[in-house]
């Protein structure tokens, strides 16, 4: 009973002294609070208002406001405040990371003095409050400042994610940012090995060019257009490039924007170490009418290199264009304004060689010597139809590389199947039409079917016609001729049928590209 009553006894203390402790730790944090209060009641203070932009519509993003948000975000007192933001990137467990609430006060501290930070949200123009003490301001603010921006560019340049930016409806500035999460690289693009060469030499010669480009007394930039048919990795490759510089991305969606002033506001509010890309070059300024077509050209030249491009250092310019660059005005080709030019045909040998590599692991393969032989006869895909026949037989290498060369030899005969949506109906107009054209040719020489025995008779009867060339009947001659075209005719369309029946055995969905 006696040990009973003594652990009670010493269970009951031992709850008294925690709740005594707590009870401390809470008195003390509540007068340190309150001493806090009254002392900022009997000092004098300044306030400081940094604009994210200029005043004025259109305004300059103000680099201050990006770097100091930066630094707070950065804060071990930021877990501290009464109210934070929490964001998780959704890539990696555990991926989470805090951003200061509007009208929440943030304290720092500097040289000995503290300070405190408040965002206030304005809408489309929020702006940070600094408040310090106003007999410390001419020793901290200065010095404090430096500390910032050295802090938040160095975590900058720590940081190894691409951020992506978009326009806002009606121009009205970038939304964003978002992740990047392109997987391509330029180590995976399908391109040729010496053009993805010439094009990292370019892009580490303009990363190491500050002090070069200050000396020529030029604008530290560099722009680049891609031009090739649809398929072919522009976009990809533009992704690509933005992850080798560790650059943002500012997507400029013309269609998007305005005139010359929306693209005025859009250049002036990127930032230091960004691509900007501008894709579909040649069919904006296409779309443009008549009446519109000299402004929409005298907008994107200013642009390119007006006086407002200038404003800003470390930036790269991708344009995209479908078409030849033949098309475009010389004006816009011209050093300066597309300072190189990068031509993306359609999967030639070497590419698709990189393709198979990538998508089915293949270094060599038996089949290679024909997959060449269809290219070097002139026949052509694009990349993106090659890397989808490859993803579509991921499982069987051989049975790609097989419908590859289906693919090629199709190609040849003067139309190449294009894997869009549409697909399935591409390829089957395809073999009609080659069906049609067989049954021009058995109205002249009588009937002859489809389909594998068919083929394989008409293939015995040219053979035979061959050997009787040599009987010197000029009817029969001619009659050869009929024959051997109505004979290539069904075998093309056979193919063709084999090709379609494999797509649709091979999948229920359609295979779409941009």
């Amino acid at each position: 009973m006696a040990t009973t009553l003594s652990v009670a006894i010493g269970t009951v203390g031992f709850l008294l002294l925690l709740r005594m402790v707590f009870s401390f730790r809470s008195l003390a944090y509540s007068l340190r609070e309150w001493w806090r209060w009254l002392d900022d009641r009997c000092q004098a203070h300044q306030l400081y208002r940094i604009p994210r932009y200029a005043e004025g519509e259109g305004g300059q993003e103000n680099p201050l406001f990006r770097k100091a948000l930066a630094y707070l975000n950065s804060l071990p007192s930021l877990e501290d405040s009464d109210c934070v933001t929490v964001f998780s990137t959704g890539r990696r467990p555990n991926d989470f990371f805090l951003q200061l609430d509007p009208g929440r006060p943030l304290a720092d501290s500097f040289l000995g003095s503290r300070l405190s930070w408040t965002l206030a949200d304005a809408g489309t123009s929020p702006c940070l409050l600094l408040r310090l003490r106003r007999h410390d301001r001419r020793r901290v603010l200065r010095p404090y400042l430096h500390h910032v921006e050295a802090v938040a560019d160095d975590a900058d340049l720590r940081r190894r994610e691409c951020r992506l930016f978009s326009v806002r409806p009606g121009g009205a500035g970038w939304s964003g940012p978002v992740p990047l999460s392109h997987p391509s690289t330029l180590d995976t693009v399908a391109v040729e090995p010496e053009l993805r060469g010439r094009v990292k030499s370019d892009l580490e010669s303009f990363l190491k060019g500050k002090a070069y480009y200050a000396r020529l007394g030029r604008v530290w930039k560099r722009s680049y257009l891609l031009h090739g048919p649809p398929g072919t990795g522009k976009s990809s490759f533009a992704a690509a490039m933005a992850k080798f510089l560790n650059y943002d991305v500012y997507d400029l969606d013309l269609s998007a924007a305005g005139g010359e002033a929306d693209l005025r506001s859009l250049l002036l509010r990127t930032t230091p170490r960004s691509l900007i890309l501008v894709e579909d070059l040649d069919r904006h300024l296409s779309a443009s009418g008549s009446r519109d077509a000299g402004a929409a050209a005298a907008a994107m030249l200013g642009f390119m290199d007006g006086v407002f491009s200038c404003c800003g250092d470390e930036r790269v310019m991708v344009f995209t264009m479908r078409g030849p660059k033949e098309g475009l005005d010389p004006a816009f080709l011209r050093p300066g304004r597309l300072d190189v030019h990068v031509h993306f045909p359609l999967c030639g040998f070497p590419a698709f060689k990189a393709l198979a590599s990538s998508h089915l692991g293949l270094k060599d393969h038996k089949l290679y010597p024909q997959v060449e032989e269809g290219f070097q006869t002139g026949a052509r895909l694009s990349p993106a139809e090659v890397g989808e026949i490859m993803i579509a037989n991921r499982g069987s290498p051989s049975r790609a590389l097989k419908t590859v060369i289906n693919a090629l030899q199709h190609s040849s005969s003067g139309s190449r199947l294009v894997y869009s949506g549409s697909l399935r109906k591409t390829v089957s107009e395809s073999a009609s039409s080659a069906k049609a054209a067989a049954a021009s040719e058995e109205s002249s020489v009588g009937g002859i079917g489809f389909g594998k025995e068919a083929t394989v008779r008409e293939f015995k009867k040219l053979y035979g016609l061959i050997r009787m060339r040599g009987s010197g009947s000029r009817k029969e001659g001619t009659m050869s001729v009929h024959m051997a075209a109505a004979a290539a005719a069904t075998a093309n369309a056979a193919a063709a049928a084999n090709v379609a029946n494999y797509l649709d055995r091979s999948s229920d969905r359609d295979l779409g590209y941009y």
